[in-house]
C-alpha cells in the first residue's frame, strides 16, 4: 500500500510538470480557401450541402460488457459499458463507476460486482478507465484544480462520456448516478459538485472531498488526515451522498468521511434527523451506519464506517484493493440510488 501512495505522488509530480491528460484531438477536415466572395461560398455549400443527421447508436446487447474509447473536445477516455440482461426495451438507471490508483475498468467492475447486481436490479454501467499518460499511476488527477470545474479536464470529459452512455443504452436522465473508490471517490465528488443536472446522487469509498485539497501538497495533508484550514462559508447544498470509508484505512486516512457531513452542514439545509444503526457483516466485521434526513424525511447522506476495514472496496470478492469481509457497498449504495430519482 505505501508503495501505491508513493506512485501517486510520483504521478501527480509528472502531472504537474505539464504532461498532457490525453492525446490532442485533430481537427475536423479543412475546406481549401476559395477565391470567390464568402457570400457567394456560403450561399453555394447551403444549396449543395445535405442538412446533416446525428446518427443514431445501436444498443449493445443485453449481457454485453463492451470496450471502447470516447473522444470529444476536452480529452479521450478508454472504457467499459455494461448492458443488463433483460434490457432490450426499457430505459434503466446508469452507474458511473470510477476506479482508484492502478486500477483498470476491467479490474474494477470484477472487485465491485457491478454487473451482476445489474442483472440483478436492472441498471447500466459505466466504467470509465484512466489512462497512464494522464498519470502514471492511473489516478484520475482530483488535487489538480484544472480538474475540478465544470467544463475543464477530466470532469468535462467524463461527464461527455456520461452523456455518450446515456444516449448508447437509452439510459432514463432522471436516474444517473455516480460512484468511485479513492481517488475516484474524489472524482465522484467533484463530478457531483461540478454536474448536478446530470448526476442525480453520488457514492464515496474511501475518497475525499474535493474542496479540501486545491495542491499536491494538500492531497498529501488530506491522505494522511494532518489538520489544515477547512472552506468556511455557505455552500449549494450537496446532492444525496452515501460514503464508506474503514477506520483502519492506511492510505487516505479515515477523518475525511466527516467532510461529507461537514459540507452538508455547511449548505445549510436546516436542523438534520440522524439515525445512527450498528450491525455485523456476513464476512464478521462490524459497522456503523448513520442516515441524516431533512426536518422533512428526505435522506440526504448515509454513511457508513466499516470497523477494522482497510483501503479497500468493502464486501469486494475479486479484483484489487477489495475487503471480503465488509459489508456489501455495491448493494447499500445501489438501494440508496435507486430510491432517488430527479422530480421534473
Amino acid at each position: 500500500m505505501a508503495d501505491l501512495v508513493k506512485t501517486f505522488f510520483k504521478a501527480a509530480r509528472l502531472a504537474r510538470k505539464g504532461r498532457p491528460i490525453s492525446a490532442a484531438l485533430a481537427m475536423s477536415d479543412s475546406v481549401t480557401p476559395s477565391v470567390r466572395p464568402a457570400r457567394k461560398r456560403a450561399k453555394k455549400a447551403k444549396q449543395a450541402s445535405p442538412r446533416k443527421t446525428v446518427p443514431v447508436l445501436p444498443r449493445p446487447a443485453p449481457g454485453s460488457f463492451i470496450t471502447q474509447e470516447f473522444r470529444c473536445k476536452h480529452g479521450t477516455l478508454a472504457y467499459k459499458f455494461y448492458t443488463p440482461h433483460g434490457s432490450a426495451r426499457r430505459r434503466m438507471p446508469l452507474v458511473v463507476m470510477l476506479h482508484g490508483c492502478s486500477q483498470s475498468a476491467a479490474d474494477f467492475a470484477a472487485g465491485t460486482g457491478m454487473n451482476a447486481l445489474a442483472d440483478e436490479l436492472g441498471f447500466l454501467v459505466l466504467y470509465p478507465q484512466q489512462s497512464q499518460r494522464a498519470n502514471l499511476a492511473r489516478c484520475w488527477n482530483w488535487h489538480n484544480p484544472a480538474h475540478q470545474k465544470r467544463g475543464r479536464g477530466e470532469p468535462a470529459v467524463i461527464a461527455a462520456l456520461t452523456r455518450h452512455a446515456m444516449a448508447l443504452g437509452r439510459a432514463n436522465p432522471a436516474r444517473i448516478y455516480v460512484a468511485g473508490l479513492s481517488a475516484g471517490g474524489a472524482e465522484a465528488a467533484i463530478l457531483a459538485a461540478a454536474y448536478p443536472d446530470i448526476f442525480v446522487a453520488v457514492g464515496i469509498h474511501s475518497g475525499v472531498a474535493h474542496e479540501d485539497v486545491q495542491s499536491l501538497q494538500g492531497a498529501i495533508a488530506a491522505m494522511r488526515g494532518d489538520t489544515r484550514p477547512r472552506p468556511t462559508g455557505k455552500v449549494r447544498r450537496p446532492l444525496p451522498t452515501i460514503v464508506f470509508h474503514g477506520d483502519h484505512d492506511r492510505v487516505v486516512h479515515p477523518s475525511n468521511a466527516g467532510a461529507f457531513l461537514r459540507d452538508l452542514e455547511r449548505s445549510n439545509p436546516g436542523q438534520l434527523v440522524t439515525k445512527s444503526v450498528s450491525g455485523r457483516s456476513q464476512g464478521g466485521r462490524e459497522f456503523t451506519r448513520r442516515i441524516h434526513r431533512s426536518m422533512a424525511g428526505t435522506v440526504l447522506l448515509e454513511d457508513w464506517t466499516v470497523h477494522g476495514g482497510g483501503h479497500g472496496w468493502s464486501g469486494g470478492r475479486g479484483g484489487s484493493f477489495t475487503d471480503p469481509a465488509g459489508p456489501d457497498a455495491s448493494r447499500a449504495m445501489l438501494d440508496f440510488f435507486l430510491a432517488i430519482r430527479r422530480r421534473p
